[in-house]
């Protein structure tokens, strides 16, 4: 028993006890499911964001109590022909007093016509912050679609802070559940082709599943840790039905294979567990990995879907080394039941390895050429990432049919005083109030007159003790426009040094929406720190795996290549004309891409070095290993490209980008790179990989023994 790996004792535990190791797992879920009812999950704020100038812009004016507030604006404009002014502005009067009414609205401003005369504005002023404003502006949209009904000769529409942000979130919740509702019947429907029974099709959905649950069940508590920005969910189950479907498919399909040698079903689930479970735990451990490499980036959003794919990583290990054992121990040769009879024909006909096979002969045949031709296309694939360029997403990137998303584009556009904001914040003493006070009047004159800021609209509001000047400043361009950066980098650079060069004592800082997305875009990239951490990390797994440094080589090569190439194809569909790449997106799908490659990658070396040991000559071990796993690895990548591939028809650009990223990528990982690339420089490189074969350690010897000859 003590030449027993762990992977191969608790599998043997779990069948020979299922239902304990049932009930253990369904009270892990059920304590889950309990944790995430009661223990409210974190969210991240504000503050979790700042960084640069204008993040200590927005901590100085936190600490005065002049952190400006959410603001709302509803505008009333002509169906059709000219806008009646007098009459539009009555209306709009008529909606400022019953918006005054509404709770969570701290002021109503005058109706305000634009210079074209074609719109007219109400401005409103929301109390507290963005979450206190989202609270109560559905009652406000109520106002405004009263209004509506009352004057169908009119168009009136409401955007702001809260407005946006609500029906953004709307938008997104209903493509998210579209999309997962879409998912899972398209897992089930590969899966049930892929084994041609519904029990074996089911199992892995329902481990995924509940992993998932769980998972999101055990960050409640952690996320009074490490907060969560909204996303942590939507990322869990992607990754966790990825790598839970992956794990299921890897032991069950050896479990059966051992079944259909002859093999009684607690022998099938020990060589399963000491074969496939051995590869489920380097696999699980690479991806732990690799997804704790956006802890390296300093960002909070990422360091709570590293936790969140972590944890549901694990869990979806443990699940199957665990209850999946049992179930299968329980239901014996019911798991291939109810067979779906022409499926089921056609599988056993094709048999293991049927089709790929025959992909993989010419290969063998010719590693070389195929070797340049997979990698010359890879490599093909992956230049136009080289003029990659990334920029935070802006409102033009948001779904268009959104109707506060046009709202708020014509309220910049009419109004200047509705564009983003650019503002100057001045510490000082208070025997300087009052020059700080002039100097911050003179900062807006000397930027509208140099032409960098809108000359109306500018506001100087002073703290309570009087040592905190703002002021506001409308920026010249609509909101997503690079030439608002210029006013930031001339206000920074010259106009507020000279204003404030005689001032003793004064700190300033510009900051603001416009100064905020510049300071982001600014940051020093952590994308090639994230990646020399994640690729070094995954060559030590092969090393210690494996014990070959040429192989954590090719394995750092093939990475890069797979990246590259989605990389490649994500520059070329989104940053055609003026487009760019949303800049999470690159980092993110990283990470996920080379931690969920390296699921595949370790289980097809797991069954060369299986072939090796088994006595057979190199190159037929590098044939029986690709054909042996081909199935598994096309079905597996069939699921997650299939899911990817919904996400990539949402609205929202980011999702839209993730999923493309991400379905070119295991698309590109399981057959250019599977079947073609990876057995070729295998065997091109037989001479130091040789050595695959040996049993290295005693804790090996008995999975090695385990495998059928």
């Amino acid at each position: 028993m003590s030449r027993t790996s762990l992977t191969v004792g608790v599998a043997r535990w779990s069948a020979t006890h299922p239902w304990r190791a049932i009930g253990l797992w369904a009270a892990l879920v059920t304590t889950a499911v309990v944790l995430m009812g009661t223990v409210p999950t974190q969210q991240t704020t504000d503050a979790d964001f700042r960084v640069g100038e204008s993040g200590a812009a927005a901590a100085m004016l936190d600490d005065a109590g002049l952190a400006p507030t959410p603001a709302e604006s509803v505008l009333v404009t002509a169906r059709s022909g000219a806008l009646d002014v007098p009459a539009a502005t009555a209306v709009a009067t008529q909606i400022g007093d019953r918006a005054a009414d509404v709770a969570g609205v701290a002021d109503v401003g005058a109706p305000v016509v634009s210079g074209s005369r074609d719109v007219v504005l109400v401005p409103i002023s929301m109390t507290g912050g963005l979450d206190d404003a989202l609270a109560h502006v559905a009652d406000l949209e109520a106002v405004t679609a009263a209004a509506q009904a009352d004057h169908p000769g009119l168009r009136v529409q409401q955007a702001g802070d809260a407005s946006l942000q609500s029906a953004l979130d709307e938008k997104v919740a209903g493509d998210l559940a579209a999309a997962e509702a879409l998912s899972l019947p398209i897992t089930f429907l590969i899966l049930l082709v892929a084994f041609g029974a519904f029990v074996a099709a089911g199992i892995p959905v329902l481990l995924a599943v509940t992993s998932v649950v769980t998972a999101l069940g055990l960050y409640a508590p952690l996320s009074h840790l490490v907060p969560d920005s909204g996303s942590v969910a939507n990322v869990v189950l992607l990754i966790g039905m990825a790598v839970g479907v992956d794990y299921s498919l890897f032991y069950l399909r050896r479990e059966r294979e051992e079944r259909a040698r002859g093999r009684s079903t607690i022998d099938a689930i020990e060589i399963a567990a000491a074969t496939a479970g051995r590869a489920v735990v380097v696999s699980g451990l690479a991806v732990t990995v690799a997804m704790s490499g956006l802890f390296l980036s300093g960002e909070p959003v990422f360091d709570a879907l590293a936790v969140g794919s972590i944890l549901v990583v694990l869990v979806a290990v443990i699940g199957s080394l665990t209850v999946l054992p049992a179930m299968l121990a329980t239901l014996g040769r019911w798991v291939d039941r109810p067979r779906i009879p022409l499926l089921w024909r056609l599988n056993r006909r094709i048999g293991t390895g049927g089709i790929s096979g025959r992909l993989v002969r010419p290969v063998v045949r010719r590693p070389v050429v195929s070797a340049l031709l997979a990698g010359g296309a890879l490599v093909a694939l992956a230049v136009p990432a080289l003029g990659m360029s990334t920029h935070q997403s802006t409102i033009a990137s948001l779904p268009q049919d959104i109707p506060a998303v046009q709202t708020y584009l014509r309220a910049q556009e009419s109004f200047p005083s509705q564009r983003p904001v650019v503002g100057v914040v001045l510490h000082t003493s208070v025997d300087g109030s009052d020059a700080a006070r002039g100097a911050a009047t003179a900062i807006g004159r000397d930027a509208a007159r140099a032409g960098l800021v809108e000359a109306d609209g500018q506001d100087v509001r002073v703290s309570p003790d009087g040592r905190t000047v703002a002021v506001s400043l409308a920026a010249l361009h609509p909101e997503g426009d690079s030439r608002n950066g210029a006013a930031v980098d001339a206000l920074r650079d010259s106009i507020v040094p000279s204003a404030t060069r005689d001032l003793a004592g004064t700190t300033s800082a510009v900051g603001g929406p416009v100064a905020e997305a510049l300071d982001v875009d600014r940051q020093t990239s952590r994308l090639p720190l994230v990646i020399a951490f994640v690729l070094l990390l995954t060559m030590l797994m092969i090393v210690w795996t494996f014990r070959s440094v040429t192989l954590a080589l090719l394995t750092t090569v093939l990475n890069l290549l797979s990246v590259g190439a989605a990389f490649g194809v994500l520059t070329m569909v989104f940053q055609g004309g003026s487009g760019f790449v949303i800049d999470w997106i690159p980092l993110f799908c990283f990470v996920v891409l080379v931690g969920l490659s390296m699921d595949y990658h370790v289980f097809v070396l797991s069954r060369v070095r299986e072939g090796l040991r088994r006595g057979l000559p190199y190159p037929l071990a590098v044939e029986a290993g690709i054909r042996e796993t081909a199935g598994v690895v096309t079905s597996a990548a069939a699921v997650m490209v299939s899911v990817f591939a919904v996400f990539g028809t949402l609205d929202l650009m980011e999702m839209r980008q993730m999923g493309l990223g991400l379905s070119v990528a295991i698309l590109v990982d399981a057959t250019l790179v599977r079947l073609v690339l990876l057995p070729a420089l295998l065997l091109v490189l037989e001479r130091p990989l040789r050595h695959l074969g040996r049993v290295r350690t005693s804790a090996e010897a008995p999975e090695a023994e385990l495998v059928p000859a």
